[in-house]
C-alpha cells in the first residue's frame, strides 16, 4: 500500500497515549515516518522499548514516558514533561483504551470508575493538559479513539461502550469550545481491528463472520486507522472539525 505524504506533519509535535502496541503503535510509526516529533505513554514497558529501537532509523526518534493514564493527576504531570520534551504539542491522538468483557451483573462501583477511567476521562484531562500548549501555537488538533461496538450494541462490554459513547459528546462539546483557538477536534471510529489483542477475542469462524458483515472484504489493519489519524493532523482537514470518520470497512 502506498502512503499518503503529508508535508505539514513534517517537525509538528505530537503526543499518542497507549502508544506502545496496537492501533497505538501504528499511530506512533506513522507519525514518526511523517518526520513529526512523536512522544508517547503507555504503561507497557517492553513493547514501548521495543518500538522506540525499531524506529531508531527516523530522523526524530519517539519519546516514551511509562504512564497509568487512569491516575489523570500524574498524567497531566507526564504530558507536562513531554510537551517541554518536544518544545510544544500540536496534536494529541487519545489511543488508550481497554475493552475487556464484562457481564451486566458484574459490573461493580468500583469496576465501573475504573473502566471509565480508562476510556474515557483520561482523554478530557489530556485535551485539557496539552490546550494551552495548542493555543500558544495558534491552533492544533485532537483526535480521540472511539468505538464501532456501541453502534452495533455488541454483548459483554456495557461499561466500555458507555464510555466509547461518551466520546462523541465530547469531541462535539470540545470542537465547540475550542475551535476559536484553531483547535479542531474529532474522533475516530474503527471497526474491528486485526491486532493481537482482538485475535484473542475471536476464531477464524468468528473473523469470517465479522468479514461477512462488511461491505469490504479483508480485515482492518493498526495502519488504516493510523491513516486516518495522519489526515485529520495534516492541514489538508483544516476544516474538519466536530465529527466522526469511520474506518470500518462498511461493517454497521
Amino acid at each position: 500500500m502506498h502512503s499518503a505524504i503529508y508535508p505539514s506533519l513534517v517537525g509538528r509535535k505530537v503526543i499518542v497515549s497507549g502508544g506502545g502496541s496496537g492501533i497505538g503503535e501504528a499511530v506512533v510509526e506513522a507519525f514518526a515516518r511523517q518526520g513529526a516529533a512523536v512522544a508517547f505513554v503507555d504503561i507497557q514497558e517492553d513493547p514501548s522499548a521495543e518500538l522506540i529501537r525499531r524506529l531508531a532509523d527516523v530522523d526524530i526518534p519517539p519519546h516514551f514516558i511509562r504512564c497509568d493514564i487512569t491516575d489523570c493527576a500524574d498524567y497531566g504531570h507526564k504530558i507536562g514533561k513531554l510537551i517541554a520534551h518536544l518544545g510544544g504539542c500540536d496534536v494529541l491522538i487519545n489511543n488508550a483504551a481497554n475493552d475487556d468483557r464484562h457481564s451486566f451483573e458484574e459490573v461493580t462501583p468500583a469496576y465501573w470508575d475504573e473502566r471509565i477511567a480508562v476510556n474515557l476521562k483520561h482523554q478530557f484531562f489530556a485535551a485539557k493538559a496539552v490546550v494551552p500548549a495548542m493555543r500558544a501555537a495558534g491552533g492544533g488538533s485532537i483526535v480521540n479513539l472511539g468505538s464501532i461496538s456501541w453502534h452495533l450494541g455488541l454483548k459483554d462490554l456495557v461499561v466500555y461502550q458507555t464510555a466509547k459513547a461518551a466520546i462523541e459528546g465530547l469531541t462535539r462539546s470540545l470542537a465547540r469550545e475550542l475551535g476559536r483557538d484553531n483547535i479542531r477536534v474529532n474522533t475516530i471510529i474503527p471497526g474491528n481491528v486485526q491486532t493481537p489483542r482482538q485475535m484473542k477475542w475471536y476464531s477464524p469462524e468468528a473473523e469470517a463472520e465479522i468479514v461477512a458483515a462488511q461491505c469490504l472484504d479483508g480485515r482492518i489493519q493498526p495502519a488504516d486507522i493510523a491513516a486516518m489519524a495522519l489526515f485529520l493532523a495534516a492541514d489538508d482537514s483544516r476544516f474538519c472539525t466536530a465529527h466522526n470518520y469511520w474506518v470500518d470497512a462498511g461493517w454497521r
